[in-house]
C-alpha cells in the first residue's frame, strides 16, 4: 500500500513528461469521491493503458486493475503493475479466483479498472466486448463508468510523445447492471455490451482529435491483419566432396562358359 502512494506520483510525473495527457469527465468518478466502489470499463490499445488511466483517476484509495498474466513475466512492468494494484488473470480461462478477489475489493469501496475487450486493439477499433466487467459490477452492486482512451496518431496506436486523451463518461447505474444468473441472462448481457459500445463511440466522437475519423468511419474500416511472415529462401545445396560422391556403378564381370560350336557335316548319300 505504501509503494502505491510512492509509485503513483512518480508515474504521474514521468508519464506527463513523455506524453501530453488530457483528462476529461473526471466529475463522473462520483463513487471515488463518496467512498463507494465502482468499475471503470475501458477500451484497450497499449500495454501501458493501465498507467494512463490510473494516473488520470489518481485516487489515494488503492485501485484494482485486472491485467493479463503475461505482463507480469516482465520484472519491471510486473513490479510496477503490482504496486498500482494490478491483479493477474489468465486470458481465455474462467479465472474465478481472480474475479472473486477483485469483486471483494470493489465491495469494500475500491475502484476497479477492467479492459472489457479482454485484449488489445491493433488499429484503435473496438473489439468484441467480454462479459467479465458486467459480472463483476453486478456481483459487487456498483456503477460502471465507461472510459475511452484516444491516441493522436495516424494508426490510432500509442507512440512516444504523442497526445493522449483519457475520457470518462456518465455511469451506467448499478440497478441496470443487475444480473441474477449470467448463464441465463445472455440477452441482457448482450444489451449491456451494446450500451457500453455506444458509450465508447460517443466518448470518441466528442473527444477525438481534429482530422481523426469518426467512430462510424473507424468501425467501418476492415480489421487490421498481421503481416505474413516473409518466406525464408531455400538454402543452396552444398556440392558433395569428391570423396563423398557415389562411386560409379560397376557391374560384376560374369565369365560365360566357352561353348564349341561345330558345324554339322552333311550326311553322305543324302
Amino acid at each position: 500500500m505504501v509503494l502505491y502512494w510512492i509509485v503513483l506520483p512518480i508515474a504521474w510525473v514521468v508519464w506527463h513528461l513523455l506524453w501530453r495527457i488530457e483528462v476529461t469527465g473526471r466529475e463522473y468518478l462520483i463513487g471515488d469521491k463518496a467512498g463507494r466502489g465502482y468499475v471503470v470499463a475501458a477500451n484497450h490499445i497499449s500495454d501501458i493503458d493501465p498507467v494512463f488511466i490510473a494516473i488520470s483517476v489518481f485516487s489515494w484509495k488503492r485501485m484494482c486493475i485486472i491485467a493479463k498474466e503475461e505482463l507480469f513475466k516482465n520484472p519491471v512492468i510486473g513490479w510496477a503493475l503490482g504496486c498500482l494494484g494490478a491483479v493477474p488473470i489468465a486470458r481465455g480461462k474462467a479465472d474465478t479466483g481472480a474475479l472473486k478477489k477483485v469483486t471483494d475489493q470493489v465491495e469494500k469501496g475500491h475502484g476497479l479498472l477492467i479492459f472489457a475487450e479482454g485484449t488489445r486493439s491493433k488499429d484503435g477499433r473496438i473489439g468484441k466486448i467480454k462479459s467479465g466487467a458486467f459480472v463483476v459490477a453486478s456481483a459487487a452492486g456498483v456503477d460502471m463508468i465507461p472510459c475511452r482512451i484516444i491516441y493522436n496518431t495516424k494508426s490510432g496506436r500509442m507512440r512516444l510523445f504523442c497526445r493522449v486523451r483519457v475520457c470518462f463518461g456518465p455511469a451506467i447505474p448499478a440497478a441496470d447492471l443487475h444480473i441474477d444468473d449470467p448463464r441465463r441472462s445472455v440477452g441482457k448481457i448482450r444489451v449491456l455490451k451494446r450500451r457500453l459500445n455506444d458509450c465508447w463511440d460517443q466518448l470518441y466522437n466528442e473527444n477525438r482529435f481534429p482530422g481523426s475519423p469518426t467512430a462510424e468511419e473507424l468501425n467501418a474500416r476492415p480489421a487490421a491483419r498481421p503481416a505474413p511472415a516473409p518466406e525464408k529462401p531455400a538454402a543452396p545445396r552444398a556440392a558433395a566432396r569428391p570423396e563423398e560422391q557415389d562411386p560409379p556403378l560397376e557391374l560384376p564381370k560374369v565369365e560365360l562358359p566357352q561353348m564349341e560350336l561345330n558345324s554339322a557335316e552333311p550326311e553322305k548319300g543324302a
